[in-house]
């Protein structure tokens, strides 16, 4: 076989078959990952000319998009563009279809979204959905632009990355396959193909002094939210007041801590449930396998203070249906669950999934069944539970745990809360290039651990909740490894930022832009096989601009 005078898609293509024996699964940009960052790389690569591949360690594409994140966190909405903001017209578009109201009237659906309209006429863009809605958006996206996805492709993440010379070749994946490429995307929620090919990153909180930060590690007595104990001063000791009965269930053991100091735990994960209260597409919560009422003591209590916001995160999306999350001091949190979710294997990760799934089941199962619960809340609770037609391979349960922080790259700059916040950046952070998107969202973390206070009570920590005066550039040199790790790797999701940074960043549209945005300068360095790390940046953000994609905004 000779190569002759061709685009430089398909010279790289022949090029590989000479090397490697006309291997089949030789692509320009290989991207890791079922995210929606994924579904968007894909498209801009193929806009750009090249050709793209989807090795999905999962079935069902889209992420937590396609998996019950449908109330979006939009923040300013202003500042979403590019791909990202076409994804929501393409959702707009499918919502205009008589048959996409199946249990409900579009007329009837009143619901807003997170801080803007659900259905924004103006500009044809919807910001809530069903998950189903979701997947089929993405899906026949892909298709339109023929990108090939491999499906249920788990990368062999102990020895799959083959590199030479600072850059990756190939990855393995279980299965046995092996896809090459030029540049790679790690667009997964863990970043493991970021950690298998020697990137170095962090998991958890990073100490406050790292960076001169306020809001990072330990937060022992901030309570931004309502998702902790109030000034109840409920016990927690199995029998109230007497710490010899022992701890109440969910309750870590650790010592309080020092605020500000830096550790290696985790955010809490919940799944979040669609689930509707219209009987006709409705099953009913069920007991899970090993459930233990006594396991929920701490709810018994709360409610026996009056609490009264069980239903308040039951955000409605279209046909009757929610986007459930987590809200109070204890609910669909699995609190203390999450922290060895990055770095686990696949077989822990399948527990841990599990033991999540079975505690937020059995959560609602106690709500509606409980003879401590009042019996208003038990009777409300009843009428709901999860739909019949999402996740139908999956008897109504969401596919993808929401992972809501992973491993974080260490990369070429550090995303801290200075850049969320307009302040000045700390010398530490490195070498900044310039924006190739932006945030708005809150600096938002979940709770990390709940613990016992000095007087004998239970009290939550880790829930932080800082609004940006304004919508924030998110820098290129976090998207990069540094030059000496790796240099044909763009990481979207599990970017270079801290703990507190990353609490803002963290949402599916910002993941959608950051993933149009590592595929065009992965496009751009392919031009001339260039590190990712010299990309122009006035050539990124032209091409950016050009696209739709928005770097700057003023209000």
């Amino acid at each position: 076989m000779k190569c002759k005078i061709m685009p430089l898609a398909a010279m790289a293509m022949c090029m590989a078959a000479n090397s490697a024996g006309a291997d089949a699964t030789f692509s320009d940009i290989v991207i890791y990952g079922g995210s929606s960052a994924a579904v968007t790389a894909a498209v801009k690569v193929k806009d750009m000319g090249l050709v793209p591949v989807i090795v999905s360690p999962d079935k069902h594409i889209g992420g937590l998009s396609s998996s019950g994140l449908g109330f979006t966190d939009s923040g300013n909405t202003a500042a979403i563009g590019g791909l990202a903001r076409e994804f929501y017209h393409r959702i707009y578009l499918e919502y205009q279809k008589p048959e996409s109201w199946r249990w409900q009237r579009m007329e009837e659906f009143k619901a807003g979204g997170q801080g803007t309209k659900a259905i924004c006429h103006e500009d044809k863009t919807m910001w809530t959905f069903e998950p189903h809605v979701a997947e089929r958006v993405f899906n026949k996206w892909l298709e339109e632009k023929g990108v090939a996805v491999r499906r249920g492709e788990l990368l062999d993440r102990g020895g799959g990355v083959e590199k030479k010379d600072g850059r990756i070749v190939s990855i393995r994946t279980l299965s046995g396959n092996t896809y090459r490429g030029r540049y790679f995307i790690d667009a997964t929620y863990e970043g493991d193909l970021m950690a298998a090919a020697g990137v170095p990153y962090r998991v958890g909180r990073e100490d406050c002094s790292e960076f001169g930060e306020k809001w990072n590690g330990n937060q022992v007595g901030v309570l931004h939210h309502r998702h902790h104990f109030r000034d109840w001063n409920i016990s927690a000791y199995k029998i109230p007041n007497d710490p010899s009965s022992g701890l109440c269930a969910e309750i870590d053991t650790s010592a309080p801590g020092v605020r500000g100091k830096g550790d290696r735990l985790v955010q809490a994960y919940c799944y979040r449930l669609c689930m509707t209260d219209d009987p006709r597409n409705r099953i009913p919560f069920s007991k899970p396998e090993g459930y233990d009422p006594a396991r929920y003591e701490l709810l018994s209590r709360v409610y026996a203070h009056g609490y009264g916001e069980t239903f308040w995160n039951f955000s409605r999306i279209a046909n009757y249906k929610t986007d459930t999350n987590n809200h109070g001091p204890m609910g669909a949190d699995y609190i203390g669950g999450s922290h060895e979710w990055p770095e686990a294997s696949y077989a822990r990760r399948a527990e841990i999934a599990k033991a999540h799934r079975d505690y937020q089941m059995g959560l609602y199962y106690f709500i509606a069944n409980d003879p401590s619960v009042p019996e208003e809340i038990r009777l409300r609770m009843s009428k709901w539970g999860l739909a019949k037609d999402e996740f139908i391979d999956n008897g109504g349960w969401p596919y993808s745990i929401y992972v809501r922080e992973g491993r974080r790259m260490v990369g070429e700059y550090v995303m801290t809360e200075h850049d969320c916040l307009g302040e000045p950046r700390h010398p530490a952070q490195g070498r900044s290039y310039g924006p190739v998107g932006m945030g708005s969202y809150a600096l938002d973390s979940h709770n990390v651990r709940r613990y016992v206070t000095p007087e004998g009570y239970v009290q939550n920590e880790g829930d932080i909740g800082v609004h940006p005066k304004r919508p924030y550039g998110i820098d290129y040199g976090s998207l990069v490894p540094r030059r000496e790790d790796c240099r044909n790797l763009l990481v979207p999701v599990a970017l270079s930022a801290t703990h507190t940074a990353f609490g803002s960043i963290r949402m599916e549209p910002v993941f959608m832009l950051l993933g149009e945005s590592a595929a065009t300068a992965s496009a751009i360095a392919a031009k001339d096989g260039r590190a990712v790390q010299d990309v122009p940046y006035a050539d990124l953000s032209a091409r950016l601009k050009e696209d739709g994609q928005i770097v700057v905004i003023d209000k």
